[in-house]
Order: C-alpha cells, then structure tokens, then sequence
C-alpha cells in the first residue's frame, strides 16, 4: 500500500516539474544556427562546423523546437573566438604539470517572435591535461568536453530562467 502512495504522489507531481529546465515562450516553435566563423588563430580546421552541429544537436535533442532556416523564430549567429593551449600549473625547476585547452564562443541570440532583448555573450570553458601527454592524444576527449560544457551553458543562456 506504501508504494501505491509513493507511486501516487510522483505521478500526481510529475508534470509540475521538468527535468530539462528549459522555459521556451509557447509563441516560439523554431530556431535556425547560422555556421559559425572560425576567427581563432590557432584553431583545428572544421571546429567552427563541429561546433556550429553540437548546437543544433542540443537543441533538437532537448528542446521541442524545430530546425528552419527560413523565418526562424529564434536565431544564434556565432564565432569561435578563441583556441588556446597555455601552461597552467608549475611544476619543480622549469617544467610545467598541466597544459590547458579552452574554447571560447561568442554567441549571439535573437528572437525574432517575442520582445525578449536580444544578447550577446562569450561563452569559455577549458579542458586540463598533464604537461607530458601529447596532445593528439587528448584532443578528440578535451573537445568533445569543453563542447557539452559550452553547449549547455549556451542552453541554459538562452531557454533557461535560472
């Protein structure tokens, strides 16, 4: 009987939540990416289209809206501003522990449905990996990190109200 009860008052509760945090205006039911531009100097050839399809994928996959390029309701134009490995942590004598990638985005929103203010913001996050590890060998694993970072936080910038 107790887990009838359980069972109950989960159903009863579970439309008043969701677990997606995604608070999209009803009026808005499509969005266009325009490809990315690749303005980072030191940058993988083709990284701007991987990131310019992750979005899209994070959209698609947790959101109900639909791709159109014509009239779009919503809009993302953006830039891959910056690529760069750097030396972040010192170890004995001269030599440096922790290498570190970071990605950054410059990312712009419009709406072109409600009166919601259009933005412009950079998104940035990093990947560390150890001084001695050739970086090919991490490069597929530090993308795809800083990726879903970067496209969740995108996300959550443009549907979420937190």
């Amino acid at each position: 009987m107790r887990y009838i009860l359980i069972f109950g008052i989960f159903f009863l509760f579970s439309g008043c939540y969701s677990f997606r945090s995604a608070s999209i205006d009803p009026s808005i039911q499509t969005y266009f990416i325009h490809s990315f531009e690749n303005n980072a100097v030191d940058a993988l050839p083709g990284l701007e289209q991987r990131l310019t399809g992750d979005l899209q994928d994070k959209i698609r996959l947790n959101s109900r809206l639909q791709y159109n390029e014509q009239d779009p309701d919503i809009e993302f134009k953006g830039t891959l501003a910056g690529y760069q490995i750097t030396a972040e942590a010192p170890s004995t004598g001269e030599r440096v522990a922790i290498n570190r990638l970071t990605i950054t985005l410059a990312i712009e929103y419009i709406d072109n449905v409600t009166d919601a203010e259009p933005w412009r913001r950079n998104f940035s996050f990093f990947f560390d990996y150890p001084s001695g590890t050739d970086f090919s060998s991490v490069e597929e694993e530090a993308i795809s990190t800083i990726s879903d970072q970067l496209m969740e936080d995108i996300f959550n910038a443009a549907f979420s109200n937190w």
